[in-house]
C-alpha cells in the first residue's frame, strides 16, 4: 500500500523534483495529448519508454514501477482481448467452448495493441509526473490551468482522506482474517460484504466529522490557497522548449518516418 501511493520519491533532490510543478504539468499534457492524437503506436511507445526509463534514472525501483503499472496492464490485456475477438478481420485462431466458438482476428489484435499501448503510454507520463511532484504541489499547480477551484477541494479532501480510509480498510480485514473470515470461500464473500459496508459507513462518518472540523476552523465554501509565484523566465523558456521538443518528436515519429 505504501509503495502503490506513496510520493516519496518527489522529495528527492534531483532536476526534476526541482523543477517548478506548472512546467512539468505542461510536459505531461502535451505529451498524453501527442499520444491520444498518434496513428501509430509510436509516440504511444516513445512516450512509455520515455516514462519507464526517467522513472528508472531517478532511482524509483523496478518492483514499484510494476505495481503501478499493474492495473493498468491488467486493463490493457482486457481490451485487447475483446477487441482480437469482436474485430472482423484475418483469422488468428479459433477458440470453441461448448457450442460458443470465438474467432481471434489480426486486425483485432493489433488495434487492441495499438489501444493498449496508448493506456499504457499516457499511464507512464501521469506515474512519472507522481514520482516527481509532490501532491499539493500539483493541486497547487492546477489553478494556474484554470481548474475550477470546487475540483481542486475536492480532489485535496479525497488524496487526504484516501490513506485514512486504506487503514481503515487494513485495520478491519487483519481482523476478519484473525478470526477465520476467509477460511472458505463462502465466508470470504460474506467477509468482504462486511469489510465494504463498514468501510463505507466509516466513510459517511469521517465525512461529516472533518465538515464540522472544518467549520469550526472558519471554513466558509472555499478553500484558502496562497498566491501562485511568477514564473521566472527560464522557467517559461523551458516549458516553451519542452513543448516545442514533444512537437517536434510527434512530428518525426508519425509524419516524417514512413
Amino acid at each position: 500500500m505504501f509503495d502503490l501511493f506513496s510520493d516519496v520519491f518527489a522529495g528527492k533532490d534531483n532536476l526534476l523534483t526541482r523543477t517548478d510543478a506548472r512546467v512539468k504539468m505542461l510536459a505531461a499534457c502535451t505529451l498524453i495529448l501527442c499520444v491520444l492524437l498518434s496513428g501509430t503506436m509510436r509516440m504511444p511507445a516513445a512516450a512509455l519508454l520515455l516514462g519507464l526509463g526517467t522513472m528508472a534514472a531517478v532511482g524509483v525501483p523496478a518492483r514499484i514501477i510494476l505495481l503501478r503499472l499493474a492495473a493498468p496492464l491488467s486493463i490493457v490485456l482486457v481490451l485487447v482481448m475483446l477487441q482480437m475477438f469482436l474485430t472482423k478481420g484475418a483469422v488468428l485462431f479459433r477458440v470453441s467452448w461448448l457450442d460458443i466458438t470465438l474467432t481471434a482476428s489480426r486486425e483485432g489484435l493489433m488495434h487492441g495493441c495499438a489501444m493498449g499501448i496508448k493506456v499504457l503510454g499516457s499511464v507512464a507520463v501521469i506515474t512519472l509526473l507522481g514520482c516527481v511532484t509532490p501532491a499539493h504541489t500539483l493541486f497547487h499547480a492546477l489553478r494556474w490551468f484554470w481548474i475550477p477551484h470546487n475540483w481542486i477541494e475536492t480532489a485535496l479532501l479525497m488524496y487526504r482522506y484516501t490513506f485514512m480510509l486504506l487503514e481503515q480498510t487494513a485495520d478491519v480485514a487483519a481482523a476478519q482474517r484473525l478470526r477465520l473470515g476467509y477460511s472458505g470461500w463462502r465466508r470470504a464473500i460474506r467477509s468482504l460484504g462486511v469489510l465494504a459496508g463498514t468501510v463505507l459507513a466509516r466513510s459517511m462518518d469521517q465525512a461529516m466529522r472533518t465538515y464540522d472540523a472544518m467549520v469550526l476552523r472558519g471554513y466558509n465554501g472555499r478553500f484558502p490557497f496562497a498566491p501562485l509565484p511568477r514564473m521566472r523566465p527560464a522557467e517559461v523558456a523551458g516549458a516553451l522548449a519542452v513543448v516545442c521538443g514533444i512537437g517536434i518528436l510527434f512530428f518525426i515519429l508519425e509524419r516524417w518516418l514512413p
